[in-house]
C-alpha cells in the first residue's frame, strides 16, 4: 500500500509525475489547465471552468471566433505555452524537488523536452501571433478604422 503525505508546494506526494507529460499536458492543454489536473493543484478547476465559460460565451456571439470573450482566451493559452516551456526546459533534479518528492524514484527525460520546447516554441508562437493579429482586426474593425478598405 502506498503511503501519501503532502509536501510544501501542497502536492500529494506518493505518485511519480512525468515531466515529459506535464509539458505535453501544457502545450496542448494548458488553454485549460489540464497540466495543473496533473499536478494535483488544488485550484486547477478554476483555468477549466474560465476557459471553459469563455468558449460558451463565445458561442452567443455571430461569429464564434471574432468576439471579446473568444479573444480573452489568448490568455491561458499563452499561459499555458509558457508554463510548457518552463516545464521543458528545467531540470530533472528541480522538476523532482518540487513534485516528486518522497516518491523515491528520479526523473530522467533525455531529449524529449527539448523537442517539446521546439514544438512548443513554433506552434505557441504561431497561435499567440494569430490571436494577437485577429485581436487587433476586431478593435481596427470595431473602432472604424477599417472603414472603406477591402480586405
Amino acid at each position: 500500500m502506498m503511503q501519501t503525505s503532502t509536501n510544501n508546494a501542497g502536492h500529494v506526494a506518493g505518485r511519480h509525475r512525468s515531466k515529459v507529460i506535464v509539458a505535453l499536458l501544457a502545450a496542448v492543454l494548458g488553454v485549460f489547465g489540464a497540466h495543473w489536473w496533473y499536478l494535483g493543484r488544488r485550484r486547477a478547476w478554476m483555468v477549466t471552468l474560465a476557459s471553459c465559460l469563455l468558449i460558451v460565451l463565445a458561442q452567443l456571439y455571430p461569429s464564434w471566433w471574432d468576439n471579446p470573450a473568444f479573444l480573452l482566451l489568448i490568455i491561458p493559452a499563452t499561459d499555458g505555452f509558457i508554463e510548457a516551456l518552463v516545464f521543458s526546459l528545467k531540470s530533472d533534479e528541480w522538476f523532482d524537488q518540487r513534485y516528486n518528492r518522497g516518491t523515491g524514484q528520479v526523473t530522467r527525460t533525455g531529449w524529449a523536452p527539448v523537442l517539446i520546447a521546439i514544438f512548443t516554441t513554433l506552434f505557441g508562437g504561431s497561435v499567440v501571433v494569430l490571436f494577437i493579429a485577429v485581436t487587433v482586426m476586431h478593435v481596427y474593425k470595431a473602432m472604424g478604422w477599417l472603414d472603406g478598405y477591402v480586405y
